[in-house]
């Protein structure tokens, strides 16, 4: 297998705290912000697999908005006078603490680094401009350039396509298991970021490495 030179990351729930919008106005949304939230999470990930499935596309910014009225309607102790805000709030999430340095040094040792993510190429450009991270990516990569989610194949296939590498040569790093499952069977090698201990599963596309933070991403060895 040839050395991996091109690391590619996730974008939300990876590199950008996807709960951060709600964090930032956890007082006005009140004691069931954290259901809130997760429900708008789930909804606006079901909405982009439902519409893949179907043959159908809308953009990840209009699914944010229609899991973000969902999530309103199955909350309704959290005020829709939120909205705007919330919104905004999402455009230029908080990146995690552990993003920056572990980017930084992986470039630092002639590392290639992307981002590839559902996200619209607005919505991935605010959130790098406002996480500082830009001169560290090399490449990001949203799917509107397929108009498929996650984790169809020709998802995957933008980043061996941009970089003219083949699978093997690429590391990919995901919070999110079912995007391991469908690097792993791309033929990405793969790493596991599981902050929230969540449990295995997909035993057939198992990850490479599983690690708890981005902070030992450096280290691995493939």
């Amino acid at each position: 297998m040839s050395t991996p030179h091109v690391h590619v990351f996730d974008a939300y729930g990876t590199l950008f705290n996807v709960h951060a919008a709600i964090a930032r106005h956890r007082a006005a949304a009140g004691p069931d912000a954290d259901r809130f939230s997760e429900i708008w999470r789930v909804k606006q990930l079901e909405y982009a697999w439902t519409l893949t499935l179907a043959g159908h596309y809308a953009d990840f910014w209009t699914l944010t908005e229609r899991a973000l009225d969902y999530a309103f309607d199955r909350v309704p102790t959290v005020s829709r006078a939120l909205r705007e805000r919330l919104l905004d709030a999402y455009l230029t999430l908080d990146a995690f603490a552990d993003a920056r340095a572990a980017l930084s040094e992986l470039k630092a040792r002639g590392r290639r680094i992307a981002i590839l993510s559902n996200g619209t190429p607005r919505m991935l450009d605010a959130a790098v401009q406002a996480s500082s991270i830009s001169p560290l990516c090399d490449a990001v990569l949203s799917v509107d350039a397929v108009r498929l989610y996650k984790p169809r194949p020709q998802v995957y296939a933008l980043v061996t396509d941009r970089f003219g590498i083949k699978p093997d040569e690429v590391v990919f790093v995901s919070s999110n298991r079912w995007d391991i499952m469908g690097a792993a069977s791309f033929g990405f090698r793969t790493v596991w970021v599981n902050r929230a201990q969540m449990p295995r599963e997909y035993p057939h596309q198992p990850p490479a490495h599983t690690v708890s933070d981005l902070s030992a991403l450096p280290s691995l060895v493939f």
